[in-house]
């Protein structure tokens, strides 16, 4: 009795996802100093910059596991730096930066801190983060996070006692068809 009280028990466990969770989570540095220029879009995609012209930029291309609400962040690395955050979907053509743009942001908080926003992926989607400058004279190093939301990931544990659990059943029903 007891033997099938813990397999229920670990199957429950396992079934409802208790355990471990886990959430997307992409971190990477770089830097857009050197890198190539574009016209970069207003922070609202209503059109492109009068004063990033000419802006260099870095883009990062990823996917998502778990579709949701991901937060994005941007730390400028260089002092100075007055970072941009761009997101685009499925694909980024530079020389027409205003396709597939689905949001921006510039400055979170205070000018130069960082460039943050939270927006909706869907999983297996490809998109693209742009990190870029305010205007034609920012570049410089950042460092980046997307975080997604979390997924439930039964513990090693969980598992062992759920093998353990079916491993007993099994060994108590085979003895009492020896006897």
């Amino acid at each position: 009795m007891h033997i099938r009280r813990a397999l229920f028990a670990a199957l429950i466990l396992t079934l409802v996802g208790v355990g471990t969770a886990r959430a997307d989570v992409i971190g990477y540095s770089g830097t857009t100093t050197g890198g190539p220029t574009f016209n970069r879009p207003l922070e609202d995609g209503s059109g492109l910059s009068a004063v990033g012209t000419a802006v260099p930029y870095n883009v990062f291309q990823f996917t998502v596991t778990v579709g949701g609400s991901h937060n994005f962040l941007s730390l400028p690395t260089t002092p100075g730096y007055d970072n941009f955050l761009i997101l685009y979907q499925n694909a980024f053509n530079p020389a027409s930066s205003l396709t597939n743009f689905l949001i921006a942001d510039d400055d979170t908080g205070s000018v130069g801190f960082s460039a943050a926003f939270t927006w909706n992926l869907s999983a297996g989607t490809n998109y693209y983060l742009v990190t870029t400058g305010f205007n034609n004279v920012d570049f410089g190093g950042f460092t980046n996070s997307i975080t997604g939301p979390t997924s439930a990931v039964p513990e090693p544990t969980t598992m062992l006692l759920l093998g353990t659990g079916l491993a007993g059943v099994a060994g108590r029903k085979l003895r009492r068809r020896r006897e």
